[in-house]
């Protein structure tokens, strides 16, 4: 056996091996340390009463064009489970060219939104989320701030089960379970329950490895003004707090359920994007990897990490077993992949018509990792998603 065959053995198997540990040994792992009973700080309800002091609250709706959902959205806040004096809810319409505004307006003149405080904010130009972001907490003066997506419906006592977190002076940010109320296919569905299974046992290891839009809470006082031409900013801004030396926790009863579906022809666009932040995000907050923040930095490497290399891992792995095909393990190594690849092409191409579960999920992955590959790349070339 040549040099240059064992440098491309040891090249297929160091790259199987972390793809496999991404994707299986760092949730079986995960799944371990929360069976070893490590702290699980989630709120009981009968835990709920026993809150010695109701932070102040503001919400934050960042709003573009959200005429379909928003009057939805103000209802749900309106009839949140909190302290009425505790609680305001601001609308940020970022220059809306449609009738967001007003639907709003009208929305909080409504019976159910009379015990609400309740602010209508409208920007005259459309500058992004997260220049809205940065705006509306310039004048931030309540101790929580949460930041939500206007199609997305909070559960009714969200607000009080993460008042019983911030009891640990330790939390900066609380995070709940998302849900999607119609997912466009059983892969995205079993993903996204994938994932809120990873959140919750990061949580019990160090701290949650980021946030989702629908819904996160944080210690005002804490927050970083984003640079305006952050990507994935509810990644990066409670990540920022964590960086600070706090914990990003995670309570499953705390639901943001998704209304509106995202168009399958729209999602890959959507997915280059979020890449194109994870490159971002880790070359932000590439301080995370120190070995100083100990778990943190072993979830963050072995989730966002590894995720955002995987595509590099397996063209790796492909191009090192294509070059061994000489080798019969490695010639029926290459045609595997090549099978594997084939299905999640024919998969895309035929989409609901192939029902089976597992394919769905394997066909979300593979998609996943083609535009982790792209988005990082373009990125790289352009600082732009």
């Amino acid at each position: 056996m040549t040099s240059l065959q064992i440098t491309l053995i040891s090249v297929f198997a160091v790259c199987c091996v972390l793809v496999i540990y991404h994707h299986v040994g760092y949730p079986m792992l995960l799944k371990h340390f929360m069976k070893q009973g490590q702290s699980d700080s989630r709120a009981s309800t009968s835990t709920l009463n026993k809150v010695r002091h109701y932070p102040s609250v503001t919400i934050v709706i960042p709003a573009y064009n959200e005429a379909r959902w928003i009057a939805d959205k103000l209802r749900n806040c309106a009839m949140l489970d909190y302290p009425r004096n505790k609680l305001s809810v601001q609308l940020h319409c970022d220059g809306c060219t449609d009738d967001t505004a007003k639907i709003a307006r009208e929305t909080i003149q409504e019976a159910i939104c009379a015990d609400t405080l309740f602010e209508v904010i409208e920007h005259s130009e459309n500058r992004g989320k997260v220049q809205t972001i940065n705006a509306a907490m310039n004048d931030a003066s309540n101790e929580l701030t949460v930041f939500t997506d206007v199609s997305a419906l909070i559960s009714m006592d969200a607000l009080k089960i993460a008042a019983v977190h911030f009891e640990n002076e330790k939390v900066g940010v609380v995070n709940g379970q998302y849900s999607l109320l119609e997912a466009a296919t059983e892969g995205e569905d079993a993903y996204w329950q994938y994932q809120s299974k990873i959140k919750q046992a990061e949580a019990s290891l160090a701290t949650t490895i980021g946030s989702h839009g629908a819904f996160y809470i944080f210690r005002t006082h804490l927050f970083q003004p984003l640079d305006t031409n952050t990507i994935n900013d509810d990644f990066i801004l409670p990540m920022k707090i964590v960086e600070q030396g706090y914990l990003s926790d995670y309570d499953d009863k705390v639901i943001a359920t998704e209304l509106e579906p995202t168009p399958i022809k729209a999602d890959f666009a959507r997915r280059l994007r979020i890449s194109a932040g994870n490159m971002q995000q880790v070359i932000i907050l590439i301080s995370l990897f120190s070995p100083r923040f100990k778990t943190i930095a072993f979830a963050f490497a072995s989730g966002k990490g590894l995720r955002l290399f995987t595509p590099y891992l397996l063209i790796a792995a492909f191009i090192s077993s294509f070059l061994l095909r000489d080798i019969w393990l490695f010639e029926i190594a290459m045609y595997g992949q090549v099978f594997l690849y084939c299905l999640a092409i024919l998969t895309t191409s035929l989409g609901t018509h192939i029902a089976f579960k597992p394919v769905q999920l394997f066909n979300y992955l593979i998609i996943g990792h083609t535009a982790n590959l792209i988005g990082g790349l373009k990125y790289l070339l352009t600082r732009h998603a």
